[in-house]
């Protein structure tokens, strides 16, 4: 019997959400935001920002990663941005 495979459908860039895990302070996020401005407004995406002193269970989760990029909810990179591959993700 043959697996069966679904096609999942493309979102649009204007469907999709980035979100920036970051703290006040931090270089990187401040970095990583310019990217996500910048690109999110090329596309028309939509971005948020959660500070990860404010939220426990982020912090448990990603300290260690902070600036942390999620795309609808999903891990996408930390650390660093980088521009291309943030675009190639939001456009499918």
């Amino acid at each position: 019997m043959s697996p069966i495979f679904r096609r999942t459908e493309k979102k649009k860039p204007a469907d999709r959400t980035v979100t920036l895990i970051g703290k006040p302070g931090c270089h990187l996020c401040d970095d990583a935001q310019l990217v996500i401005e910048k690109v999110c407004a090329e596309v028309g995406a939509a971005w948020e920002k959660k500070d990860i002193t404010q939220d426990e269970e982020l912090h448990r989760a990603y300290w260690e990663q902070i600036p942390v990029v999620l795309v609808d909810g999903e891990q996408h990179t930390f650390w660093r941005v980088d521009e291309e591959r943030l675009r190639r993700e939001l456009a499918g």
